[in-house]
């Protein structure tokens, strides 16, 4: 089932494989099931790349309100500039403010309720650093542009969602010698806090089992291999109990991610980035959807970067993709069942 709006799909760095993943994306639309999405960035962009790549797309100007009746037989754009002429595989800085607008837009069209939910192509952010860019990442922007609407914080939680493990780093692109100065009683149950939220209002599982993971080997072993499982993490598990959530741990990471141990619960909750990625990505690399919890309006995006190596070779796979516009759909028919209105913090 569709939502009754399209999806909002932003270009990514014009000259990574996002137009590559896009237009595969848009040619295995009918095999694939796939929902009307409005991409947001240059026509040209998309035009050559699919020049490049021999493959005979259409590509129409469009609006939100146009995006689906056009999708059948055409990709719908709602153009933005690049700025520069953009070659494959050469990122410029020139493209910057063409990307950072893409997702501005995509944000503001949920906002209104032109569009149903956020998907985002993969962004270089050492080029958006050259521009001025301030924000380590596409979260931690989207958790800003939804400030400067509603006027409230918001903690933003990445999830990566496969069909065999979703995955959450509380703490995420730090370097791991920081990650015991960073990591706090209050984040871990704050983090938990959103992920049970939303597990429960966008991906309907009633009572989310939540499983958390310790920092050190055998989860500190009482102690003798550290004592930040015991002191920081532990409390946090006893606070969110008492709230009602059904959360469990900290679990040794070791043990955590074979078949029978991801039966018990429906979600990991990790420490740092790789403890969460490696498992998620190793278990679903081509079919993990990188997901933003605890935000007013629904954001997906693939697993996976630029590859600029790769960007106009044809050899880019658009199955993380598919899979991030696919959820993004069905997370916005479940949002749409439950919240009234974006703006809403769930």
């Amino acid at each position: 089932m569709a939502p009754d709006r399209p999806l909002a799909l932003t270009q990514g760095d014009p000259a990574g494989i996002g137009p590559d993943i896009t237009l595969a994306a848009w040619a295995a639309r009918r095999e694939t099931g796939l929902p009307p999405f409005l991409f947001i960035g240059d026509p040209e962009v998309l035009k050559s790349r699919a020049a490049l790549l021999d493959l005979d797309i259409q590509i129409r100007d469009a609006s939100p309100e146009t995006a689906a009746s056009i999708f059948d037989h055409a990709i719908p754009v709602l153009p933005i500039s690049s700025g520069v002429e953009v070659a494959a595989g050469e990122p410029h800085v020139a493209t910057a403010r063409g990307t950072i607008s893409s997702i501005e837009t995509a944000v503001d069209l949920c906002f209104s309720g032109r569009a149903s939910a956020v998907v985002t192509n993969p962004i270089a952010k050492s080029i958006l650093y050259q521009s001025g860019f301030k924000f380590p990442g596409h979260t931690e922007f989207l958790a800003d542009l939804a400030l400067k609407v509603t006027k409230r914080s918001f903690l933003p939680v990445m999830m990566l969602a496969g069909p065999k493990l979703r995955a959450i780093p509380v703490t995420i692109h730090i370097p791991l010698k920081d990650v015991p100065t960073a990591l706090t009683e209050d984040l871990i149950v704050d983090t938990c806090r959103v992920t049970n939220e939303d597990l429960k209002n966008r991906f309907g599982i009633a009572r989310p089992r939540i499983a958390v993971a310790g920092i050190n080997p055998h989860a500190g072993e009482d102690g003798a291999i550290g004592l930040e499982d015991q002191e920081i993490i532990h409390p946090a598990i006893v606070r969110l109990r008492d709230e009602g959530l059904h959360v469990f741990g900290p679990l040794p990471a070791d043990t955590m991610f074979h078949d029978e141990a991801r039966s018990r619960y429906d979600v990991a909750v990790c420490m740092y980035h790789d403890q969460a990625l490696i498992p998620a990505k190793a278990l679903g690399f081509d079919t993990s959807v990188n997901v933003t919890l605890g935000l007013p309006f629904i954001r997906t995006s693939p697993d996976h970067g630029t590859a600029f190596g790769i960007a106009g070779q044809g050899v880019a796979r658009e199955t993380s993709l598919v899979a991030a516009l696919k959820l993004a759909a069905e997370l916005a028919v479940n949002t749409d069942a439950k919240i009234p209105a974006f703006g809403v913090t769930v």
